[in-house]
């Protein structure tokens, strides 16, 4: 920002009211790159200009582009909200909330023509139709619609079905009618009060109640049982076995919890996450859920608002009575007649949890498929995501982790395993034998192995690592820190300490613990890599151990050799195998001299 454009910028600020309105951000181009609203117009766009450390890195990315700002003011903080989100709509500025989601959801349409059809679609057009929905996946969708036909009779043709085409144009029944599931309105063998009917209950099936649809099918079957039309009753009687089954595959959250909205919410980096459930009559009927980029508003209450607003006016409609959220969200005030509650406990917090797992899963399947479609992509946006939680100047995409094992202080190893873009380069993963290191001492293990591995390095002229990760606590990371600095490259490799809980590590010179986030992908690789460095080490100290036992005992026995010993315990499994075996098996193995040398020398050991 040059000093012309900073000296303007103050003096717009300088003149703004301290009114309730909307103001705008307008770069070099003239376009507009964010709309915001405040309760005081001169306070909250003044902050944005005020240098300070609260500030996240796209607000002073925003800054730097802002040349001009216009405001309007309006007489409250509603009409503010109001006019912020209409023009957000229509102006669609880059660093605001915008929806990332363009996956169209299935829904269920009662067609608003004469004797409506039920059908399936992904497009909701406002023609007076009756749209039920969105359905979280097809399948579900599907499994409602074959149910409704499997117990409701009604017509799938695309005839036109008005009084005077069925009079003129002398339709004749299809195979439908024959199969039982259509009544035949097109040759008026169903009227539309009794057709009406039918879709009366279909509403209700769709709405969550399945009482009036029981009720008819059983009013049904005991009239034609006592009329005795045997096969018409046990038709009926079917459907009420159909029914039962459909019920008993349904989502019944709870008697007590009848109608009500659920919205959940989890942000991810620049990402947020907002799953909606709708219940009615205790089942849940209607399942979405939406991704919206954060633009600079990283506030959750806004985002959280911003992801209602556009559930209601693109998919719901309207909102329960009751809405059940996380949080209180800004938009709350724009809807006087629906209660809005914050569960703390019992089943209306589970039904909240159960709706951010739904958001987390969605999540989850989302980031699979980006991998496998768009590696580079994935990758990328997982190294930002590291850098960004361990506070590193680069991406961490050159990892090396290293560990320590011992048994009480014999047999001391060491392992090193190397991570590129998130991933194990196995081919490079090293193991170190403890050479100078007498004792059960792991401070010095690690000064030993990090100057070893990094002398080398320097020596060879390679690449060094972008991040060191040492498991172990504040003590193994200061033997290795000082190390680095030993060396030289304290400056040029940032390393980090893994403490045995494994969302705490340590930084060099810092007594307290920096939590990671339980929820992040950056565990999951930190993690990763910590377990990889216990198994990588653990399995080299264990064979270490075994031949080191194998030469404490065998390697004793004058004539014996390395080929030997390897081919007795091979076939035998164990040292005392080999001292239980006979003469016979022995020469079998290793031929009849060797065998004597053998049975002699435990002979005198016994």
């Amino acid at each position: 920002m040059n000093k012309i454009v900073r000296e303007h910028i103050r003096e717009v600020v300088a003149a703004l009211p301290l009114s309730p309105g909307v103001y705008q951000f307008i770069d070099k181009d003239g376009v507009i790159i964010y709309v915001g609203k405040a309760k005081s117009l001169k306070k909250r766009v003044s902050s944005y200009f005020v240098e300070s450390r609260d500030h996240s890195a796209k607000v002073k990315v925003l800054v730097k582009q802002v040349v001009d700002i216009r405001h309007i003011v309006v007489d409250s903080e509603q009409d503010a909200l109001l006019l912020e989100n209409s023009l957000i709509k229509s102006l669609q500025p880059r660093y605001n909330i915008l929806l990332k989601d363009d996956k169209t959801y299935p829904w269920i349409v009662i067609r608003r023509e004469p004797f409506p059809r039920v059908l399936s679609t992904r497009q909701l057009v406002r023609d007076g139709s009756q749209y039920y929905g969105p359905y979280g996946s097809i399948a579900t969708q599907r499994a409602i619609l074959e149910f409704i036909r499997e117990v409701i009779p009604l017509r799938t043709c695309k005839l036109n079905l008005s009084p005077k085409a069925i009079k003129t144009k002398g339709y004749c029944v299809c195979l439908q009618y024959h199969l039982g599931n259509c009544k035949a309105p097109c040759i008026e063998a169903q009227s539309e009060e009794e057709y009406a009917e039918s879709i009366s209950l279909v509403q209700s099936i769709l709405k969550g109640d399945l009482r009036p649809i029981r009720k008819w099918l059983e009013e049904n079957m005991y009239r034609a049982a006592n009329e005795l039309q045997f096969e018409v009753a046990e038709s009926y009687k079917q459907r009420l076995r159909s029914l039962d089954n459909y019920q008993s595959r349904s989502v019944i959250v709870s008697s007590k919890i009848v109608d009500c909205d659920v919205f959940s919410l989890f942000v991810d980096d620049d990402t947020a996450y907002c799953n909606f459930l709708r219940l009615q009559h205790g089942s849940i009927i209607a399942v979405q859920t939406i991704r919206l980029s954060t633009g600079i508003a990283t506030s959750e209450e806004e985002l959280l608002s911003a992801a209602i607003q556009y559930i209601v006016e693109n998919i719901a409609g309207s909102l329960s009575k009751e809405v059940i959220v996380p949080l209180m969200p800004s938009a709350a005030l724009l809807f006087s007649d629906v209660t809005f509650t914050i569960p703390k406990r019992g089943e209306k917090a589970e039904l909240l949890e159960f709706s951010l797992r739904s958001a987390r899963t969605y999540r989850a399947e989302l980031m699979k498929n980006l991998e496998i479609t768009n590696p580079a992509r994935h990758t990328e946006r997982l190294m930002s995501a590291m850098q960004k939680e361990l506070h590193l100047d680069h991406q961490p995409r050159y990892i090396e982790c290293f560990d320590n094992s011992n048994l009480q202080g014999t047999n001391p190893v060491a392992s090193c395993v190397v991570f590129r873009d998130g991933k194990p380069s196995r081919k490079e993963y090293r193991h170190f034998n403890i050479k100078r290191v007498i004792g059960p001492d792991d401070f010095a293990s690690m000064r030993e192995i990090i100057h070893r591995r990094y002398t080398r390095l320097l020596e060879e002229g390679a690449e060094l690592p972008d991040l060191i990760v040492v498991d172990g606590g504040k003590g193994q990371l200061s033997s290795a820190y000082r190390v680095l600095c030993e060396l030289g490259i304290a400056n040029r490799v940032p390393i980090i300490g893994l403490a045995k809980r494994i969302e705490e590590i340590f930084y060099p010179g810092d007594p307290a613990p920096y939590y990671l986030s339980r929820t992040g992908e950056p565990l999951k690789v930190i993690c990763h890599i910590r377990d990889e460095a216990h198994r990588f080490g653990i399995t080299f100290h264990r064979q270490k151990r075994s031949i080191s036992f194998i030469d404490s005992e065998l390697s004793h026995i004058k004539g014996i050799g390395q080929r030997s010993m390897i081919e007795m315990m091979r076939f035998f499994g164990s040292v005392s195998g080999v001292r239980e075996a006979t003469f016979e098996e022995l020469k079998d193995i290793i031929g009849a001299h060797r065998a004597k040398l053998v049975q002699d020398y435990f002979a005198d050991k016994k």
